[in-house]
């Protein structure tokens, strides 16, 4: 399935310029419509015994607000003039929530890494959609250089289903499986079945890797892709809300937080 509406987190607090040239690129690369999104929570007046009490925001702040979301997209809609579709939302609420929210508009949504006001996390496990995670440092002729970190696992299944319009236009296409355990003919069968789906999808595969793990694979994971010069790493997303809090395996967590590449992470 293609690309037909993409989103991008635009963040209130930070720049953000890279990630919206790479989403403008990418939604004229895959002729997509492109959402801007931006969001922005109520913050707690004060702390009181470890409980947040929050405020109600007074009128000139909500009106200050409200005029830094009309510039932030008005800019973006200029931008975005050339696309086949632009159009902007935003919200007074965490980022995180109004996007898992709004994701049922888009086929893919394009976020920064993890910080203070945003937690990419949320998105994954909640959106119902693939995320694209993109360092600040992105390219935007990025995505041609694509490394599947392959795992036998739903996850990792619909990840590589997701990122099949990115694959079919790569320069080159790499299968890896680190392994922890487990049979090698297995796992390397395993390969070869993800290569022969990939194929039929028209993705031409440069190669299948299997490599025994002799440190975090996590570690082992981005080595190689530096070594490669990937730009874009396809991977499940693997992780659970517990009491509110987000918990994630240690790739999940490196890729959220310090890949050097782009991912494109589905749960």
């Amino acid at each position: 399935m293609p690309y037909a509406a993409m989103m991008v987190h635009l963040d209130v607090d930070r720049d953000c310029e890279q990630r919206i040239q790479l989403a403008l690129d990418l939604a004229d690369r895959f002729e997509a419509s492109l959402i801007g999104i931006a969001g922005l929570p109520l913050r707690p007046a004060f702390s009181a015994a470890g409980l947040a009490v929050f405020a109600e925001p007074s009128e000139g702040g909500l009106r200050r607000v409200a005029a830094g979301f009309d510039e932030l997209g008005k800019k973006f809609l200029t931008q975005g003039r050339d696309l086949r579709h632009v159009e902007w939302r935003s919200a007074l609420e965490p980022p995180g929530r109004l996007l898992a929210r709004e994701a049922r508009a888009a086929d893919l949504v394009i976020v920064g890494r993890r910080h203070d006001l945003f937690d990419p996390g949320i998105v994954l496990l909640q959106a119902g959609r693939p995320i694209l995670v993109a360092p600040d440092t992105v390219r935007p002729t990025a995505l041609r250089r694509v490394l599947v970190a392959w795992k036998d696992t739903r996850e990792c299944r619909r990840a590589v289903r997701d990122a099949i319009p990115f694959l079919q236009r790569a320069e080159q296409v790499l299968i890896l499986h680190l392994a922890e355990d487990g049979s090698e003919s297995e796992a390397k069968k395993a390969l070869a079945d993800v290569g022969s789906y990939l194929a039929r999808h028209r993705v031409v595969v440069a190669d299948e890797i299997w490599r025994r793990a002799r440190g975090p694979v996590a570690t082992e994971l981005l080595r190689f892709v530096r070594d490669e010069k990937a730009d874009l790493i396809v991977a499940g997303g693997y992780g659970h809300s517990r009491l509110g809090e987000w918990i994630f395996g240690g790739v999940t967590h490196e890729l959220l937080s310090a890949s050097p590449a782009c991912c494109l992470l589905s749960h």
